[in-house]
C-alpha cells in the first residue's frame, strides 16, 4: 500500500491509501480516519459506502464524521464506489460504470472482469484494514443512496458479520426501480430473478427462520427529489412488516438527498454503531 495523503484531525489522523486489488484487477483508493484512541490500542471500524459519481473523498471531507468518530473512539474506512483506470469497463452516463460500481459482483462482459465491489467491500478490504491498522474484529456498516443499499444488502447477505447496519437514502429496492433495472441489466444480465440476491427487501423476505435479524436504521429526507422514483422506503418498511425484521426508519422533514442532510445526523448514526462496536 501506498500513503497517498495525511491530515491532523480532531486529535486523530484521517489518511488516503492506494493499493492494487486483487479482486478488481486494478489500483483503488480509502480512506481511513484513524481516532486518537487507535494511538494506545485496538479500535472497532465502521465501513462507509458512498453513492452514485462518488469517490473516497466525498465522505470524508463533507459529512464531517471525523470529529463523532474521534469522540467515540471509532475507525472508519471509506472505500472507492466502483474500480478505476485504463482497461475498466465503463459507460457515458452517471449511473453505469465507474463511479456507478453499485456493490455487487458483476456476472456479464465486460463488466465481470472489475466489478466485484461486494468482495472487496465485504473480504479484500477488511483483511488489507486488519493487517495494516490497530483494529479489532467488530465492524459495522453505512452507507448513502447507492452505497446505502450497498451496506443494507452486506448485512443481509452475512449474519453475524457486523455489529451494526444503516443506511442514508437507501435504494432499497434495486430490481422494482430504473436506477437497479438499469445496472442490474447491465451487470448480472436479464434473468430479474439473479437480481433479487441484490436486494433488501427481497432479502429480508426471503430469509430462512431463524436467521439473525440486524437491526435496520434508516434515515430518509422527506424532500428528497429521488424519494418516489428510486428510494421507495415503504417498500422496506413493508417487507420489515412482514417478515417481522426489525426497522427503525426516520423520515426527516426538509431534507433532501445531499450531504448537508447526512452532515445533519451522522452524529446519530456513528453514536448508534459505537454502542452495538462496543458491545
Amino acid at each position: 500500500m501506498q500513503r497517498i495523503e495525511s491530515h491532523a484531525c480532531f486529535g486523530g489522523t484521517q489518511e488516503v491509501w492506494q493499493h492494487r486489488s486483487g479482486v478488481l484487477g486494478c489500483e483503488m483508493r480509502y480512506g481511513i480516519y484513524l481516532p486518537p484512541q487507535a494511538a494506545d490500542g485496538d479500535c472497532p471500524v465502521l465501513y462507509w459506502l458512498s453513492g452514485l459519481t462518488c469517490n473516497e473523498q466525498n465522505f470524508i471531507t463533507k459529512a464531517g464524521a471525523q470529529r463523532y468518530a474521534a469522540e467515540h473512539g471509532v475507525i472508519l474506512v471509506a472505500p472507492d464506489t466502483s474500480p478505476r483506470g485504463e482497461g475498466v469497463a465503463d459507460a457515458d452516463s452517471y449511473d453505469l460504470g465507474q463511479g456507478a460500481g453499485f456493490y455487487l459482483n458483476a456476472t456479464q462482459s465486460p463488466w465481470a472482469a472489475h466489478y466485484r465491489m461486494h468482495d472487496y467491500v465485504v473480504d479484500e478490504l477488511p483483511a488489507l484494514v486488519d493487517a495494516h491498522f490497530p483494529t479489532t474484529t467488530a465492524r459495522a456498516i453505512s452507507g448513502h443512496s447507492m452505497g446505502g443499499h450497498g451496506a443494507l444488502v452486506a448485512a443481509l447477505r452475512h449474519p453475524g458479520r457486523y455489529r451494526s447496519v444503516s443506511a442514508f437514502s437507501p435504494i432499497v429496492a434495486p430490481t422494482r426501480v430504473p436506477w437497479g433495472h438499469k445496472a442490474f441489466g447491465a451487470y448480472l444480465g436479464l434473468d430479474s430473478e439473479s437480481w433479487r440476491e441484490w436486494d433488501a427487501c427481497e432479502l429480508i423476505i426471503g430469509a430462512r427462520p431463524g436467521t439473525d435479524r440486524l437491526p435496520l436504521r434508516v434515515d430518509q429526507g422527506e424532500a428528497d427529489e429521488f424519494l418516489d422514483s428510486q428510494l421507495q422506503p415503504t417498500r422496506l418498511q413493508a417487507a420489515c412488516e412482514a417478515a417481522g425484521h426489525p426497522l427503525d426508519l426516520r423520515m426527516r422533514a426538509g431534507h433532501d438527498h445531499s450531504y448537508y442532510f447526512i452532515a445533519s445526523f451522522i452524529g446519530e448514526h456513528i453514536a448508534l454503531h459505537a454502542q452495538a462496536l462496543r458491545g
